[in-house]
């Protein structure tokens, strides 16, 4: 099994080197604990800190695990692990891609292992679509639009791209974070599948350590878009009754507080929607979000999970949706990835009252 497969899985080749090998996977579930040990430890490393971890130097090891790694993402069956653990990989495979590129070393391995920018294009089925130009390269609209389509920065809307004929200009840059979103596209549009029961059985103990790994952590990615319609049923709850002057306890206020300021609210917006309040207190009001975003405090606080919000009575208006995820923040990011493009209209960019959760 080449090195090349072992660094970058998501490629067809390397798919197709795994199937070549015959490789049985139940019995490499079963008998080869080095494997399962670095399929868990991806996806683990996928929710924790956004990568795959440090690769093997065993390319067998490094590649099966892929695979591997893709099962127990389909026995854990959440779609904020899918996601998650699809931009690690692609993550992981950026930083490894623009690393070839930078190289300059003369002497390479005769088992390459780099990949260059035709190849990921060709991979693909982009080199069509994409053509370069003298000071960057060219590519097709229909092409740049979905892969575009979860990079949330102004700098990606079709609106502010010179587009000519057709044509959407981007630099070197901007095509490899492209090409980036069409890793994780592929990756995550194969995710869940069935699993045999003889290799989910032989996996569930390390299923469960993810379970478990979800469950904890603090689910949330950088968010800067405010769309109460798409808040979660408790976050929408709390919001109204601020809008209508109630005064909250002090772990709903600490809640909403939290959640706003994840989602990329300012100080001054969150005070301002206090203001209604009979009892409102501008300095204290203030120190507290300020406190909660960090500003003034060691820690920056993250809003209570499920499980706590439901412990304290602030769950409530549960939807289906709220049945399959762990975590407020888990919910707003899956109702934001789901939702069309017209249904994202950040609230604090409409004109008129915003006061309301409906506006």
């Amino acid at each position: 099994m080449q090195r090349l497969h072992a660094r970058y899985p998501f490629l067809e080749a390397a798919r197709d080197a795994v199937a070549t090998e015959a490789v049985d996977l139940a019995t490499v579930v079963e008998q080869d604990r080095a494997v399962v040990d670095r399929a868990r430890e991806r996806v683990v490393a996928s929710l924790e800190d956004g990568e795959t971890g440090d690769p093997r130097r065993d390319a067998r090891v490094e590649l099966l695990s892929y695979p591997v790694a893709r099962v127990l993402v389909s026995m854990v069956d959440e779609r904020v692990l899918v996601r998650k653990y699809a931009r690690a990989e692609a993550a992981t495979a950026y930083d490894r891609f623009t690393d070839d590129l930078t190289d300059t070393t003369e002497l390479k391995s005769v088992d390459a292992t780099g990949l260059d920018v035709d190849s990921l294009l060709a991979e693909f089925d982009l080199q069509d679509a994409v053509r370069e130009t003298a000071d960057g390269y060219r590519i097709d609209v229909g092409t740049y639009v979905p892969l575009a389509a979860d990079l949330w920065d102004d700098e990606w809307r079709l609106v502010n791209r010179a587009l000519a004929n057709g044509d959407v200009p981007v630099t070197e840059s901007e095509l490899l974070t492209l090409l980036r979103e069409a890793i994780r596209d592929r990756i995550d549009r194969g995710l869940p599948f069935d699993v045999p029961d003889a290799i989910a059985t032989a996996l569930e103990d390390e299923a469960a350590e993810i379970r478990e790994v979800l469950a904890d952590l603090e689910l949330t990615r950088e968010i800067d878009t405010v769309v109460p319609d798409l808040f979660p049923p408790c976050m929408k709850a709390l919001l109204d009754r601020i809008q209508k002057g109630e005064h909250l306890p002090h772990h709903s206020r600490f809640a909403i507080t939290a959640f706003l300021t994840s989602i990329g609210m300012s100080t001054d917006e969150i005070v301002d929607l206090y203001r209604v309040n009979s009892s409102f207190g501008e300095e204290m009001t203030r120190y507290q979000t300020d406190h909660i975003r960090g500003d003034t405090s060691p820690t920056e606080y993250s809003p209570p999970s499920c499980a706590t919000m439901q412990s304290y009575g602030d769950c409530v208006n549960k939807d289906d949706l709220c049945e399959t995820i762990p975590h407020p923040m888990a919910y707003y990011e899956e109702r934001i990835d789901d939702a069309d493009d017209d249904e994202i209209e950040d609230w604090r960019e409409t004109d008129g009252d915003s006061a309301s959760a409906g506006d």
